[in-house]
């Protein structure tokens, strides 16, 4: 059995910064009765999710199957300023560290091209 899949809905909404005014204006809804599907006081049908997962540009399984754990993993370690580390996959940070030594270099020859 899916579990709570207003809440997923809700989830890729907010993660593709739609509002719920947005969602219902794309549905023919109220935003009242597009908060009710978000909050389960209506039933979700499968044509209703159809047409939300078109919305949001997922398919409808994926919605089903969203997992925020696997999008965001936060994990409390020593918490300075109250900044919580993000567990970051190595190939993503190691991406970051080629574009950031790039940029150092670009920076390096464009100084000295300013010397000139």
């Amino acid at each position: 059995m899916i579990q709570q899949p207003e809440t997923k809905i809700k989830q890729i909404r907010e993660l593709k910064n739609f509002t719920q005014e947005y969602m219902a204006q794309q549905l023919g809804l109220s935003t009242r009765a597009y908060s009710k599907i978000e909050s389960g006081e209506t039933q979700l049908t499968i044509n209703r999710l159809n047409e939300i997962s078109a919305i949001l540009q997922v398919q409808p399984m994926e919605v089903l199957g969203f997992d925020d754990k696997k999008v965001f993993n936060f994990y409390n370690s020593s918490d300075i300023n109250n900044v919580k580390n993000m567990n970051v996959p190595e190939k993503l940070i190691q991406q970051y560290e080629e574009t950031i030594q790039a940029l150092k270099e670009q920076i390096a020859v464009m100084k000295l091209l300013m010397e000139k």
